[in-house]
């Protein structure tokens, strides 16, 4: 089993989950090769390059981007395809896709 951690621009994240949704691969409610999709707003701390998107976080007390976390986990023979259907459609813009081994897992009813 294999994990994906991706980040990418808030605004891609309708055009991810189309993709993956559409590519029959990600279907939860029927439980297929893809499991436990989580989304989350995270903020990065700023660099340089980020001067259109950059924020200041009070809590933080920095400069930082804000951007959507996706992770999901899936069986190892499709990881290749729903990581580039992930970079494909968190496109154009920066972003992050990394890939993980986590070994087995075990559904806890």
């Amino acid at each position: 089993m294999k994990q994906i951690k991706a980040f990418f621009q808030p605004h891609r994240i309708n055009a991810v989950t189309d993709a993956l949704r559409n590519s029959g691969l990600c279907d939860i409610t029927v439980g297929t090769r893809c499991q436990n999709i989580t989304v989350s707003n995270v903020q990065r701390l700023y660099s340089s390059l980020d001067v259109i998107q950059q924020q200041y976080s009070l809590s933080l007390g920095e400069p930082v981007v804000g951007e959507i976390k996706l992770e999901l986990f899936c069986e190892d023979e499709v990881i290749d395809e729903l990581a580039a259907l992930i970079t494909q459609a968190a496109k154009p813009g920066p972003g992050w896709v990394f890939v993980s081994d986590i070994g087995s897992a075990t559904y806890i009813v």
